[in-house]
């Protein structure tokens, strides 16, 4: 393992995200306080409590891992998509680095990113409710295998794509419904027997439903089987970013 390439990429993107510190912090911390404002007040004042949780405490979890898919997704896809923009991914591809020192930086940076994101969200989110973290251990590996593993998908979109809007699909169109439709901000006991075993198809909701278990001790799946789904995953996207970078696909087209 070439750690001086994991360090030296992993930098380069952390710089970029200083450069524009405003901008990648006042965004998600405006948008959480718009959310508290609509979901806490407006549809909390109808809902009081959920599984016994008040229903601005219990949309925490759900708003986080909503800013940590977005943010895991988006800065790792724009990561290595940049350099195939313009051109200089082939000083990657003939750097003394291979393809796990590659995506170590990049997803590192990117995972690094969206939990220092979460995290703030989660200090903002002491501004609006009182809340005490359960298994706040659980809470930061959740928070941090989530990361890594969305991360991981949103390196194999930057890969996949051959334009800018590309680069949104994927964010726009499927994660961010994914999210919605998971439970971030109801439990997914609370939908008829039908509904709710076809949100049990959603991945997503396995994600949501450990990491709230982490806060409230209360999940819509069992603990174990959300700590496998998000294993598999990132078992998964690294056997697919490995076979990219051994064929070549997308990357020296």
């Amino acid at each position: 393992m070439n750690w001086g390439a994991v360090r030296a990429i992993f930098n380069h993107e952390m710089a970029r995200f200083f450069r524009t510190i405003t901008q990648s912090l006042a965004s998600p911390v405006i948008s959480t306080v718009l959310y508290f404002v609509v979901f806490g007040a407006a549809i909390g004042g109808r809902i009081q409590a959920v599984e016994g949780v008040a229903y601005g405490a219990f949309i925490v979890p759900g708003l986080m891992m909503l800013t940590v898919l977005q943010q895991s997704v988006s800065n790792a896809s724009f990561g290595i998509y940049f350099p195939k923009f313009s051109g200089t991914v082939y000083e990657l591809l003939v750097a003394p680095a291979g393809w796990a020192e590659v995506t170590l930086g990049f997803v590192g940076a990117a995972a690094f990113k969206a939990v220092i994101i979460a995290l703030i969200i989660l200090l903002t989110s002491f501004f609006f409710v009182g809340m005490h973290i359960v298994h706040p251990l659980w809470m930061l590996s959740f928070l941090i295998l989530t990361a890594v593993g969305f991360s991981l998908l949103g390196f194999i979109i930057g890969l996949w794509a051959k334009n800018f809007e590309q680069l949104q699909v994927v964010p726009m169109m499927v994660i961010t419904p994914l999210v919605f439709l998971g439970g971030a901000f109801y439990s997914a006991s609370m939908l008829p027997p039908f509904w709710e075993q076809v949100a049990k198809l959603n991945p997503v909701l396995y994600l949501i439903s450990g990491f709230r278990w982490s806060f409230f001790d209360i999940a819509d799946v069992p603990v174990g089987v959300s700590l496998i789904a998000v294993a598999l995953m990132i078992v998964v996207l690294l056997a697919v970013i490995r076979w990219i970078f051994l064929t070549g696909w997308r990357l020296r087209e």
